[in-house]
């Protein structure tokens, strides 16, 4: 049931009024759009579109995770570079291992999540994710052995600190 209003319907006031802002929300995107996309992604909205599809679900929206999905990756996922092994591992978990996304896919959704969120760790001397390198890690997936070697990582990184 709708409500007349003015020779049309209450939806369609509501919507006329959504598509008059619709100009400010599209320029305020486009202002909020990072003003080059990181190392190794060619296409930030097709990265993020990725990760939403694929890795959102349990890392949530703010990659903060949870102990009943996913770990955290905000303020902490950079860290596993600074550690050897580190890089492989974070193509080795399972949700990563497993994705059904294309390595060149994958590696720019990587090197997407570094950036988005955890930029403040990534070293200068960052080395993008390759395509080449998907495949060779992705055929040995880590299975219970992740989460353990996860502390061990993270540790063995905060300990030496940046490269």
């Amino acid at each position: 049931m709708s409500a007349r209003t003015g020779g049309g319907t209450m939806h369609g006031a509501v919507l006329g009024a959504v598509m008059s802002l619709a100009p400010l929300c599209l320029t305020s995107a486009i202002r909020a759009q990072p003003p080059q996309a990181p190392a190794g992604v060619t296409n930030v909205q097709l990265a993020w579109q990725n990760w939403v599809l694929n890795c959102q679900g349990c890392h949530r929206l703010d990659g903060s995770g949870s102990d009943a999905t996913a770990p955290s990756l905000a303020g902490t996922v950079a860290k596993f570079l600074w550690a050897p092994g580190g890089r492989e591992y974070l193509v080795r978990v399972p949700g990563v291992a497993t994705s059904p996304l294309s390595d060149a896919d994958l590696a720019e959704v990587m090197n997407w999540m570094l950036w988005r969120y955890d930029k403040e760790h990534l070293s200068s001397n960052f080395r993008p994710f390759t395509a080449a390198e998907m495949g060779p890690l992705r055929s040995r997936p880590l299975r219970l052995e992740a989460a353990g070697m996860r502390s061990d990582l993270l540790r063995k990184a905060e300990a030496s600190g940046p490269p």
